[in-house]
């Protein structure tokens, strides 16, 4: 039975000395750049070519190398012209120049793991595999047949080349649908197609192979496939919406820091899968065609952290201290949260643990701020970013009519929707109400609003939530509306 893996997950395995059961693959991140075990860096080599959009590539590379704390060098093969639109221009690097850049990173530097990218030529792929020869470093191949937007990064005649002599000096090859079935020989068209791409490419020599399944047409989800000693394991992950730039070099990258930690190959393939997920999660719409994935995202997430707590906690004293919101409290609670730039899911939204309700004295605060702690108002978040990633804070008051005119006349843009229209299959199932209404709203007015709006329903409070770009200034449109009545 094949091994069948559910991303996201947090990550797990970078180090054995860590319960990283509880904690967040950001923070894990963060924790296994500062625990040198032996005061020892890894270092890794990127082989690959220069793309002058810093998107894929030997740049893709290097970010990817220093998120996971790996110092990172690079050879390179190829001098690109190219933005997110496609590569213009090549300038092949002259063979002699990329073995002497090998030669000199390392007769100084201690590299573990090289990883490959675009080799372009016969001529380059002969003197990598010279100095794998020589050195006996474990490599990833990414072999890298033509750009995103379809213009060929390798001469044609040369793709057996690669398969002949680089492929059988791989760690694990990390072909896509496209280069999987060009080196396999066969066309495929699912899983099982997979399976059999990977048999034979790894029957050309390769150790192991993980074919990406983000090319193959299919539902939601991605299947990535790995073939290791003679098992197939299944990385399942939610298919998103993007035309990405570097995915595959960011992943064979990510291999290859994991590679150079001291993970087996099993885990760092994991680790690497998580990895990936969250930095097309990360990915930013620069320039006007495909968009870059962010192998920063998690360090980003990470460092966030801190002051988005600070700035919950800075908003409910806010709400606690003031009376004004006291009449305006939800009979079930405020709920106010906010999220993580790049949120996978209600784990990277902060919120109040238990709300705050309403008590003799006035509100208080039933709990701390802490991630994961709100289900509704993450969800609204969580909705309103897919669409406008800039709203990453909501909080939530008791419906009444007239603070959502006092918002209207402060200036702030105020969408409704009706409870009773619920289709039955959202009703059904438990935690998508929010949800639907949030994107029933969206879709109608063509934006994200400062306020949405019920009226309620059969066991269900009408409330409003506020929406904005930070829970400070969530808190004040909701402080200016009540001050206006």
């Amino acid at each position: 039975m094949d091994t069948i893996i559910k991303i996201p997950l947090i990550f797990k395995n970078l180090d054995s000395s860590m319960n990283v059961e509880a904690d967040s693959s950001e923070r894990i991140i963060v924790k296994m750049m500062f625990s040198r075990q032996d005061g020892e860096v890894p270092c890794a080599m990127t082989i690959a070519g220069s793309d002058s959009s810093g998107g894929a590539g030997v740049e893709a590379d290097l970010k990817t190398f220093s998120a996971l704390g790996v110092f990172g060098t690079c050879v390179i093969t190829a001098i690109t012209a190219q933005n997110t639109k496609g590569v213009k221009e090549i300038f092949p690097v002259p063979p002699r120049i990329v073995r002497a850049q090998i030669q000199a990173v390392l007769e100084d530097i201690p590299v573990k793991t090289v990883k490959t990218g675009m080799l372009y030529s016969r001529e380059i792929m002969s003197i990598i595999a010279e100095c794998i020869d020589e050195y006996g470093i474990r490599m990833v191949t990414d072999p890298i047949f033509r750009a995103g937007t379809g213009r060929s990064l390798i001469i044609k005649k040369d793709i057996n080349f690669l398969i002949d002599v680089i492929l059988p000096r791989s760690e694990i090859v990390t072909p896509n649908i496209f280069e999987a079935e060009v080196i396999s020989g066969i066309e495929i068209g699912d899983l099982d197609d997979m399976k059999e791409a990977a048999r034979r490419i790894a029957d050309l020599g390769a150790k192991s192979v993980i074919i990406k399944g983000g090319h193959l047409r299919g539902d939601e989800k991605v299947c990535d496939l790995l073939y290791h000693e003679g098992a197939f394991r299944i990385f399942e992950k939610p298919r998103l919406k993007i035309k990405p730039h570097g995915g595959g070099c960011v992943f064979s990258a990510a291999i290859a820091s994991f590679l150079a930690r001291g993970d087996d190959l099993e885990n760092a393939v994991e680790n690497a899968e998580r990895f990936i997920e969250m930095s097309f999660i990360g990915a930013s719409k620069i320039g006007s065609g495909n968009m870059p994935v962010n192998p920063m995202a998690c360090i980003y997430n990470e460092a966030e952290k801190i002051r988005i707590m600070e700035e919950v906690e800075a908003a409910a004293a806010t709400i606690v201290g003031d009376q004004r919101f006291l009449p305006f409290a939800a009979e079930v609670g405020i709920q106010l949260a906010m999220a993580s730039p790049y949120p996978r899911g209600r784990e990277d939204v902060a919120a109040i643990d238990g709300r705050i309700v309403k008590v003799k004295s006035g509100l208080k605060a039933a709990g701390p701020v802490r991630f994961g702690a709100s289900r509704h108002i993450a969800d609204i978040i969580l909705t309103a970013m897919r669409h406008n990633p800039k709203i990453r804070a909501a909080m939530n008051l008791h419906y009444d009519q007239r603070i959502i005119e006092a918002f209207r006349r402060i200036g702030c843009k105020v969408a409704y929707f009706d409870r009773r229209l619920e289709p039955d299959e959202v009703r059904r199932m438990e935690g998508r109400s929010l949800r639907w209404g949030v994107e029933d709203v969206i879709k109608r007015i063509g934006y994200v609003p400062d306020v949405i709006y019920d009226e309620g329903d059969v066991g269900k409070e009408p409330m409003i939530r506020i929406l904005g770009r930070s829970i400070l200034e969530v808190t004040e449109k909701a402080l200016k509306a009540i001050e206006s009545l």
